[in-house]
């Protein structure tokens, strides 16, 4: 039995809080990646890993060949808990390469190469950065977004792991961040701008976009995907996290809310209306209705 796969029971309160923090919760914690550099990555390669670097954890060195042994990825992401990894390498047959993946229950689900043709780093463009942590805005352009089932499956890939965590609210000056991604000809080509508020003579302000870096020109190679049921079971939430329906609420095209109301049959006749002398009743229709006559008053001489 491997030495990861066997119960622990902890020794101390600090392996207990840590186990408890690997235990399974209904709103995960934020996914962590690792980046890994091949043993025989060259400069391109390496200076991609350290541009994307400010956003996650660390550069790891490991001789390894993700779609030949996943052992070595499954191994390291159960050790550092993190559920998706980026693995750069070059050689004769692949120059420039990049591997992207995730993680499910610490096996690989999704697993996209990607080959370098065109790198521009941050300290080629000499603007303004963005602090760094920064939570971007992500834009995918192209029909092969929402087509091909492998680009579509890179979307959410580079969603899960340019996403950041999430957060509550939102601030205006903090919108300041943006990757754009596009499709085109089977090529893929990510730029990153520094969002620029400028005064635009009323309460909108006017935008611009300031290219910031790095630049990359991409294009997919190998891919491993998961089967279409082991997808759908990594997407699967807990039954706790499911809205409850509620009764009798629909709603329409434009999103307004209508609800129904069931009632008692009401007798109108009791309905209390606005006191009117043309609506009152003459002694006569009283007396119809109490099924009597009333005696007629006699006038005082």
């Amino acid at each position: 039995m491997d030495a990861l796969e066997r119960v622990v029971k902890p020794k101390t309160k600090r392996a207990k809080r840590f186990l408890e923090k690997r235990e399974p919760k209904l709103t995960e914690n934020t996914k962590n990646a690792m980046l890994i550099k091949g043993g025989n990555a060259n400069s391109t390669v390496t200076e991609v890993l350290k541009d994307i670097v400010s956003h996650h954890l660390p550069i790891q060195k490991n001789i390894t060949r993700p779609f030949e042994d996943q052992t070595s990825l499954e191994f390291f992401s159960k050790k550092s808990d993190c559920s998706l990894f980026l693995f750069g390498s070059h050689n004769k047959k692949r120059p420039n390469n990049l591997i992207v993946g995730r993680m499910f229950d610490y096996h690989v689900l999704d697993m996209i190469e990607l080959g370098i043709e065109n790198f521009v780093s941050l300290k080629d463009i000499k603007n303004n950065k963005c602090p760094e942590g920064t939570k971007p805005m992500l834009i995918f352009a192209g029909d092969a977004f929402d087509l091909n089932e492998e680009y579509r499956r890179l979307k959410s890939l580079l969603i899960d792991f340019f996403r950041g965590p999430t957060v509550p609210n939102i601030r205006l000056a903090g919108l300041e961040h943006v990757l754009h991604f596009t499709a085109v000809d089977g090529k893929i080509y990510m730029r990153s701008y520094k969002v620029l508020l400028k005064k635009s003579g009323c309460k909108i302000p006017r935008i611009e976009l300031e290219d910031i870096g790095p630049s990359l020109d991409l294009v997919m190679r190998r891919t491993h995907l998961a089967s279409d049921d082991l997808y759908k079971l990594s997407l699967k939430q807990p039954k706790a996290l499911k809205p409850k329906k509620k009764k009798n609420i629909s709603h329409d095209v434009f999103g307004t809310t209508y609800g129904r109301i069931h009632m008692q049959k009401q007798d109108l006749s009791k309905l209390q209306t606005r006191k009117m002398k043309g609506l009152k009743k003459r002694p006569a229709e009283k007396s119809v209705e109490d099924g009597g006559i009333s005696p007629k008053k006699t006038k005082s001489v």
